[in-house]
């Protein structure tokens, strides 16, 4: 094994707004290795993200048309890979893959990884979630050990908040993670009804909105349900209460408000909250963020040396580092499972 490993991690979340590649190099082996960022990029899902959003949303389709947007998706990695590289070396690729149903003990990451391990005459491991759900975990979530490789020796008590189509976080340095509510999926969901958008940009209409106390206490009831389950969410989990008739601004500056309550109370005693994904560009959601986690230190999740639009497919580069390792990349007080090795591996 090279003493210095460069390693591909991709990543499209379940906001579905793009695909994510990073680069990293990692010294040594391990929960021991240093982790160095060298690249990101980003392209563009375009129509297969249309599929993929409505089968993930459990809208039927034909064999036929699962089968080519399983073909078209696993060409855009192996596209995005390539710009990413320019033709340069890398030793594994590991690629999340597509969740369109995620209900424990059932999930699904749709990727079919031949073409890109044999395209580019690089490994690649996959499908990572499912050894820890072998063992009867949650499957998720997994990033929380390459929060902490990450953050290791970080003066101050911390929280890692990804701002995704669900939230999630992981608390150190003593670690403890879950998913905390949806986030991207229900303000996105919101835009598309009021607006007639796919998302409000920079949160510029959530924020000439005021909050309502009584649809606030809708929502707050909602994400009070999910997490009385104490699970990983996935499919179905996105549904939002009986909207109210209230004004867009008004409607989206209180669901803002909700998913900032849901985060303070989640990252508990945490004296930095480092801020990770998409939802960092919502302007709204982060001031309301702030205001809700005071006197605790909001910072974006750049200060680690990832850039926080590349947080979770570097952490999948790492997680399959440790998983080429041979190292556990579940934690059982996580996730509730754990196993050895994780991920299925494709050789050229």
């Amino acid at each position: 094994m090279p003493s210095i490993r460069r390693i591909v991690g991709a990543m499209s979340g379940t906001s579905l707004d793009a695909l994510d590649v990073a680069l990293i190099e990692v010294a040594g082996t391990g929960m021991a290795m240093d982790v160095r960022f060298v690249a990101g990029h980003s392209v563009p899902l375009g129509s297969v993200g249309d599929f993929l959003r409505s089968f993930a949303q459990g809208h039927p389709a034909t064999a036929e048309e699962i089968a080519e947007a399983t073909h078209e998706f696993s060409n855009l990695h192996l596209q995005a890979v390539r710009e990413l590289l320019g033709g340069a070396a890398a030793d594994l690729i590991s690629i999340h893959g597509q969740t369109v149903y995620h209900r424990p003990p059932v999930s699904w990451q749709l990727l079919q990884p031949t073409p890109i391990a044999h395209a580019l005459g690089i490994p690649v491991v996959y499908d990572l979630r499912q050894a820890d759900l072998a063992m009867g975990g949650q499957g998720a979530p997994l990033t929380p050990i390459a929060d902490a490789m990450l953050l290791r020796g970080r003066a101050h008590p911390w929280a890692v908040v990804n701002l995704g189509g669900f939230v999630n976080i992981t608390r150190g340095p003593d670690i403890s993670a879950h998913d905390v509510c949806p986030g991207n999926l229900w303000l996105d969901a919101l835009a598309e009804q009021l607006l007639d958008r796919p998302f409000d940009a920079d949160g510029q209409v959530a924020a000439s909105g005021r909050v309502d106390e009584a649809w606030l206490r809708e929502l707050r009831g909602r994400q009070a349900q999910l997490a009385a389950e104490r699970r990983s969410l996935g499919t179905g989990d996105e549904a939002l209460p009986t909207l109210p008739g209230l004004s867009a601004p008004d409607t989206l500056r209180t669901a803002v408000e909700a998913i900032a309550l849901a985060i303070r109370d989640a990252s508990k005693d945490a004296e930095e909250i480092l801020l990770a994904g998409g939802g960092r560009k919502n302007a709204a959601l982060c001031s309301a963020i702030a205001a809700a986690v005071a006197p605790a230190q909001v910072l974006d999740f750049d200060v680690t040396g990832i850039p926080g639009d590349y947080r979770e497919a570097a952490a999948w580069a790492i997680l399959g580092a440790l998983s080429q390792d041979q190292e556990s990349i579940s934690l059982p007080a996580v996730t509730g499972g754990e196993t050895p090795i994780a991920g299925t591996w494709i050789y050229p």
